[in-house]
């Protein structure tokens, strides 16, 4: 459960991050404080999650639903988002993810390569390599929509 636990609390702290503090704040009506617990790994703050609805709030003005789709992984579901908070149609297509997908990709084996440079890969690096690993993702989502859309037309 501890890992279940923590895993959520990085998926909170990245929604908090992508909203901004300040914005996060005036949305929920919280303190930075208060939200700052939320993703706390302090032994203290161990058991505080933040509510839901605060994370409904604030993935209603996040450009990615993180923590729904931290949930979903947990859960072995997998999620399809449709990028509602973009302003009009998506921009691109399949080409344009294919070519996204490889430089994401690269920047992932790049962070990689750094990484396991002394054989030890530390806590920022591991951070940096979720946080690559999670552009990614979001770049496959958008490359598996444009491909619905082409398949439905």
């Amino acid at each position: 459960m501890a890992d279940i636990g923590a895993y959520l609390k990085k998926h909170t702290e990245a929604l908090v991050k992508d909203v901004g503090i300040e914005a996060a704040c005036e949305i929920t009506g919280k303190s930075k404080a208060t939200l700052g617990r939320y993703y706390s790994d302090n032994a203290e703050h161990v058991d505080r999650f933040m509510p839901v609805d605060a994370v409904a709030q604030l993935e209603n003005a996040a450009a990615y639903p993180h923590v729904t789709s931290a949930l979903a992984d947990l859960q072995g579901i997998t999620l399809s988002y449709n990028g509602r908070n973009s302003e009009g149609p998506r921009t691109g297509g399949v080409n344009s993810d294919v070519i996204a997908l490889s430089q994401r990709f690269a920047m992932l084996m790049t962070e990689y390569q750094t990484a396991i440079e002394d054989g030890i890969i530390t806590v920022n690096e591991a951070k940096r390599l979720l946080k690559e690993t999670s552009m990614l993702q979001q770049v496959l989502i958008e490359m598996k929509l444009h491909l619905e859309e082409e398949s439905v037309s």
